[in-house]
């Protein structure tokens, strides 16, 4: 869900924005994504819907140059879910085109900025195999950037990834008494990756629809009205400010 005529120099930005009132020692360490409304924006402008996906890729980046400026070191974005192969043919032919020419555009810039670039979800028989490639390539090229890990979901779903990881439980032969949060968590596509602490989506809904479904048990939500593709860093910046005010028990009572 990207954009295509995205140049290097978007990284440097075209204005200052006040983070001033952002308090850097409440950043959130990892904030999700949901990119939601590519279509309607391209239904309100009388575009194809294949529009509206490649105008989100500014919105993408522009979102990764405002984490990597407050200091976020986790980013994950929902690129394609499992539910997105019941598209029209063509839209997913599309988008597999379209996210395969993305990380061949994108790789160096991202690599440069010390990103890291990983994937989560399945990689079954739906997803063409240049495109595996291109990840694999993405993965071996960024693997060693440590200034922030970017995360695409893709062909991912959150009630999958729980699926998935009871049936690697039950086929490394953990018995019933061994089985806890810590041991599902292990079994998780990436153990390492630490909970949300904050989950933005876009265009106006209400709903999680399948992301990160396990992760996000006490991740902070906001959502905005606006459609990805005009979301910026200063959207992100005010999701931040928002998440600085709210108050994280964690089940417990406020001291």
């Amino acid at each position: 869900m990207f954009l295509s005529q995205w140049a290097s120099t978007q990284f440097a930005p075209p204005y200052a924005l006040q983070v001033d009132d952002i308090d850097p020692r409440g950043v959130p360490a990892h904030i999700g994504v949901v990119m939601d409304g590519n279509g309607r924006w391209a239904q309100k402008r009388g575009l194809a819907r294949t529009d509206g996906h490649a105008a989100g890729e500014e919105a993408l980046f522009d979102t990764v140059e405002g984490a990597l400026e407050l200091g976020v070191k986790w980013l994950t974005v929902y690129a394609f879910s499992t539910e997105n192969w019941k598209r029209p043919p063509d839209e997913v032919r599309y988008l597999m085109r379209f996210n395969e020419g993305m990380l061949l555009r994108r790789r160096d810039e991202l690599n440069e900025r010390g990103v890291r670039i990983r994937f989560l979800g399945r990689r079954d028989w739906r997803v063409p195999r240049r495109l595996i490639r291109r990840m694999d390539e993405a993965l071996e090229l960024t693997a060693k950037n440590r200034t922030m890990t970017l995360t695409i979901a893709f062909n991912y779903g959150g009630r999958a990834e729980i699926v998935d990881a009871v049936k690697s439980l039950v086929e490394s032969g953990v018995s019933a008494r061994q089985v806890d949060e810590k041991a599902i968590r292990a079994h998780m596509y990436h153990a390492d990756m630490p909970d949300p602490d904050l989950v933005v989506r876009t265009s106006g809904e209400y709903r999680i629809s399948n992301f990160l479904l396990w992760e996000l048990a006490y991740s902070e939500l906001v959502f905005t009205p606006v459609l990805w593709p005009d979301f910026r860093r200063e959207h992100l910046f005010d999701a931040v400010r928002e998440f600085q005010h709210r108050d994280r028990r964690f089940g417990g009572l406020e001291a």
